[in-house]
């Protein structure tokens, strides 16, 4: 049963008219008409969709309206930087070429950017370590680990 819903996206209010078992991905999709968190695998398993909850990286193709409080803090992709100001992770994966279809540069960069809140500096070790869930089929992870280099030297 559809249940009246309101999030905070992005800093901005969102209200939707979803049932509480709908996935999260689909509130931002269809209802805030956001195209930066992306339908891969549905299973959580590829990262496309990954949003950040309260800081925090989670899979949004698996996370449950129910499971968002009202002051539950999103943001999508589209919430790093504008387009004015981008955010230094989506300037870094450009100035490095880190993609190629770009299905799962959101993913990657909202997984990088909660990286690099907890550390600023990290090693290649740990970039690939925080990375190890985000599947990229075109293969530019050489250039991935580079841009988020460049931008935790920022």
């Amino acid at each position: 049963m559809a249940t009246a819903t309101s999030l905070k996206v992005n800093g901005k209010p969102v209200a939707t008219n979803a049932a509480p078992d709908t996935p999260l991905l689909y509130v931002l999709r269809n209802d805030a008409g956001l195209h930066g968190p992306r339908f891969g695998c549905g299973l959580g398993q590829c990262g496309a969709c990954t949003v950040h909850v309260n800081g925090d990286p989670v899979r949004s193709c698996m996370r449950p309206l129910s499971s968002i409080a009202a002051s539950d803090e999103i943001v999508t992709l589209e919430g790093l930087g504008t387009p004015e100001k981008p955010h230094k992770l989506q300037t870094a994966f450009i100035e490095e070429q880190a993609l190629q279809c770009g299905y799962c540069i959101n993913g990657m960069i909202m997984q990088a950017a909660a990286l690099l809140a907890k550390n600023p500096q990290p090693t290649v070790p740990e970039i690939k370590q925080a990375l190890g869930n985000n599947l990229c089929r075109c293969g530019t992870h050489l250039r991935i680990i580079r841009a988020i280099q460049r931008a935790s030297a920022a």
